[in-house]
């Protein structure tokens, strides 16, 4: 049984945002399923940290979800910025619920065991967050990320980060979240949203001493990294 985690699928089955006019991201789907079945086996874990469906409702976002679901592996899931169809975790279980996605779960404000591990995680938020409005949105971050480092102690697991947003990036931090995950001790991070060149600013090995991973669609070569 293994770890894998990725970020940044954009899937848009049911919805008209395609990103095969992008640069690189050609037949990404298809590219996409065959790299995950020859890596990702049915014992195996993914987690998809964020940027999963541009649909901008939960009903919009069947198509998508039933082509995770139909992936090889059991699925951990985070929220990204473009993940407008996002709605209270009772609401999400219910529609996997409804529509059959039993390899699905949803990390929000809880952990997952892996094997001797534990996945944590949120969303994060930006490196230059400023504004009064910004300063909240990183607060409730900052505790989404404690909530889930606390279950995954709880259960007597190794806990490792999964967010979004990179908690730096060109060497600015979002200082809250970064001192949050060298305070709790965590080892490796793992994280998305930084795309195209623009990867070659985000951290990669040690950082702070935490072991940085970008992860995004692209950047892994639409295939899931494995974790442990």
């Amino acid at each position: 049984m293994s770890l894998f985690a990725i970020a940044d699928l954009h899937l848009s089955l049911g919805t008209n945002k395609p990103m095969d006019v992008f640069e690189g991201w050609e037949n990404y789907v298809t590219r996409l399923e065959n790299n995950w079945r020859a890596a990702v086996g049915s014992e195996d874990t993914v987690v998809i940290a964020g940027d999963i469906s541009w649909a901008m409702k939960l009903d919009e976002a069947v198509l998508d979800f039933r082509f995770i679901d139909s992936l090889p592996g059991h699925k951990l899931i985070i929220k990204g910025n473009h993940d407008y169809w996002w709605s209270t975790k009772k609401k999400i279980e219910n529609f996997f619920v409804k529509n059959g996605f039993s390899s699905i779960e949803i990390i929000h404000n809880s952990a997952a065991k892996v094997g001797d591990a534990a996945v944590c995680g949120t969303r994060g938020w930006l490196y230059d967050a400023e504004s009064p409005e910004d300063k909240k949105i990183v607060s409730r971050e900052v505790g989404r990320l404690n909530a889930s480092i606390d279950a995954a102690q709880k259960m007597g697991k190794k806990p490792i980060v999964f967010l979004h947003y990179p908690p730096v990036y060109d060497g600015m931090e979002c200082s809250e979240i970064m001192d949050t995950i060298v305070k709790r001790g965590i080892s490796d991070c793992y994280f998305g949203h930084i795309h195209g060149p623009a990867a070659s600013r985000a951290p990669s090995g040690k950082y702070r001493g935490v072991n940085m991973h970008l992860i995004s669609c692209d950047h892994v070569g639409f295939t899931p990294v494995k974790v442990r």
